[in-house]
């Protein structure tokens, strides 16, 4: 963790009561910057200090503009160097995973800045007497004064969605957090926020050839997962599906040693019978890695989770079954440091057929329509039309596996009514930005903060385990691409992905179509085991009317939707303790 502290009044700021554990690696008379496990510090000049988490995309593209050739530079070092040039500005060139708080000592303020998907979270809060910025919800929880004043809008939307619908609300009332792609600056004037970045792709990107995509994204991942290697080996969370094993091919062909990647692939031999490891094997074979095959039917739900000693800086519905994150974690952290997830593409090559055509009618982009058209024609195929009959019934089964959008019955009708949440819910959705002209509904999820939610829960299984989840396809240089390829015909059931990796993956891995989960795992298990109980003495009176919880003949969607309930629950008790 890090943190940074900022008085409001110029006196020394007084770090007395600095807990064990932490180090100051940057001190002024009003301001302090403090670097825990897991951060970075530099300094510049003797002018600039920062510290963070930090893990750039594209360092050799910025040392150029820096006109630096020192391959040494640490990021956090870059990064100072891109602000003493570039002053405000230079969160513009900056790519990658990162959050961290700087120290300008010559205007006296205190910037925070966090990466432009916010894979690393930041939060900030004021006291009586100073700003504080850290990553760590639960240093600063400690340190302000109204830690016991929470968020009700934050927890109705937990209740019912798992997730905030908004990125800067935290459980506290009086913390916020940083949204992805934003500027914090403390200074005289107080708190400013600016947003530096939005995702935004204008334009289609048309080629001349069907292998030119193939080539521009082969390249473009090549770079993604280069940049997040580690000097070692690298893990993959492999299934049998296309997205992991084309992470998994495409780090043998970058590193040439397939002795460095070792997979992992989780499946169900009792709770639903899909043949990932089938699938994940042929793969796992063919490009010539160790590959580990887990059954997890045990490992999806912990009947003892409200006895363990864990706990999370927020409520999490992962809690009920941290135990077992934290066993298979520590034996990933074991094998390797750093694990790729395959996230990104079902979302970025969704094949929004509808918006895309009636965007280029209204555009009177004929050429561009008729390509489109006899390119989806080709693309599925007989095979695929045939499907196609059989879409309305898979698309509502698959439907009943999502997270409802909807109020719960069991929130209690004051709680619901105070805070005005159905009008919430119609307001706001799921967060993210839907007016996109040809691509609303993959913009809209990449701009969502559900995305914050995977982000909070992989961050918390890797600190149970002791190593670190990184993104490939969420690359900003592999994502716009993915988002800028016409929908119509590379949508369809991943076409690019699919025509990338001919050759370099199995046939049978290649025709699998997307396969998704049969149920909710961890309901699965809950039907066998029992249902979870709230204790007699349970914290959630204000906000859920327990009678109401569903039983056992409920829904997947219903029973997945009360562990959220349950979770919050188990928080407050662990936080009043």
């Amino acid at each position: 963790m890090f943190a940074a502290l900022l008085n409001i009044r110029d006196e020394p700021i007084d770090l007395r009561q600095l807990p064990s554990g932490l180090e100051i690696v940057g001190r002024a008379r009003r301001a302090a910057l403090i670097a825990g496990p897991g951060s970075t510090s530099a300094s510049l000049a003797g002018r600039y200090r920062i510290v963070g988490r930090f893990r750039l995309d594209a360092r050799d593209e910025l040392r150029a503009r820096l006109g630096t050739s020192a391959a040494s530079a640490s990021d956090a070092m870059l990064c100072l160097q891109a602000y003493a040039k570039w002053h405000e500005a230079f969160t513009d060139f900056l790519a990658g995973d990162f959050a961290f708080a700087l120290w300008d000592d010559e205007t006296q303020c205190l910037l925070g800045a966090r990466d432009r998907l916010g894979v690393h979270a930041l939060f900030h809060s004021r006291t009586a007497d100073a700003w504080l910025v850290s990553d760590s919800l639960d240093w600063l929880a400690a340190r302000v004064p109204t830690r016991d004043a929470l968020d009700d809008y934050w927890i109705a939307d937990f209740l019912a969605l798992g997730v905030a619908r908004e990125f800067e609300r935290t459980v506290y009332r009086d913390i916020k957090r940083l949204a992805p792609a934003h500027l914090l600056k403390l200074g005289e004037g107080g708190l400013s926020l600016r947003r530096y970045w939005r995702l935004d792709i204008p334009e289609p990107v048309y080629l001349h050839r069907e292998e030119a995509f193939h080539e521009r994204f082969r390249e473009l991942l090549s770079r993604a997962v280069a940049d997040r290697l580690p000097t070692d080996r690298v893990g993959v969370a492999m299934s049998g599906g296309l997205d992991s094993t084309t992470l998994a091919a495409t780090a043998v062909e970058v590193t040439g040693d397939p002795s460095r990647i070792v997979a992992e692939c989780e499946h169900y031999e009792r709770l639903m019978h899909i043949r990932e490891d089938h699938y994940a094997s042929l793969a796992a074979r063919h490009i010539g890695i160790e590959l580990r095959i887990r059954p997890a039917d045990d490992i999806a739900y912990d009947p003892r989770w409200r006895a363990r000693a864990l706990r999370s800086a927020e409520p999490m519905t992962a809690l009920v079954n941290a135990h077992n994150m934290q066993r298979v974690g520590r034996e990933m952290g074991a094998v390797t440091s750093v694990w790729l997830d395959g996230e990104g593409p079902d979302n970025a090559l969704a094949l929004e057929r509808d918006a895309y055509l009636g965007w280029l009618r209204r555009q009177r982009s004929w050429r561009h329509l008729a390509q489109a058209l006899v390119g989806y024609a080709a693309a599925k195929g007989l095979a695929g039309w045939v499907q196609t009959i059989g879409r309305h019934t898979r698309l509502q089964r698959e439907a009943e596996l999502e997270p409802a959008d909807t109020l719960p019955p069991w929130l209690r009708r004051d709680f619901a009514e105070r805070l005005n949440l159905a009008e919430r819910r119609e307001s706001l959705g799921l967060g993210g930005e839907m007016s996109h002209p040809w691509h609303p509904a993959s913009i809209g999820s990449f701009t969502s903060p559900i995305w914050q939610g995977h982000f909070d829960i992989r961050a918390f299984e890797g600190s149970l385990g002791g190593f670190e989840w990184r993104y490939p396809y969420l690359d900003l240089r592999v994502l716009e691409f993915m988002l800028s390829v016409p929908p119509v015909p590379w949508g369809w059931n991943k076409r690019l992905i699919r025509g990338a990796m001919r050759g370099r993956l199995p046939a049978e891995v290649l025709a699998r179509r997307k396969t998704p989960l049969d149920c909710y795992p961890e309901v699965a298990t809950i039907r066998e085991v029992g249902l979870p109980v709230l204790p007699e003495d349970h914290r959630i009176g204000r906000y859920v009317d327990p009678q109401f919880l569903p039983d056992r003949g409920a829904s997947d969607t219903d029973l997945a939707t009360s562990l959220n309930a349950h979770a919050l629950d188990h928080w407050l008790a662990c936080k009043r303790q």
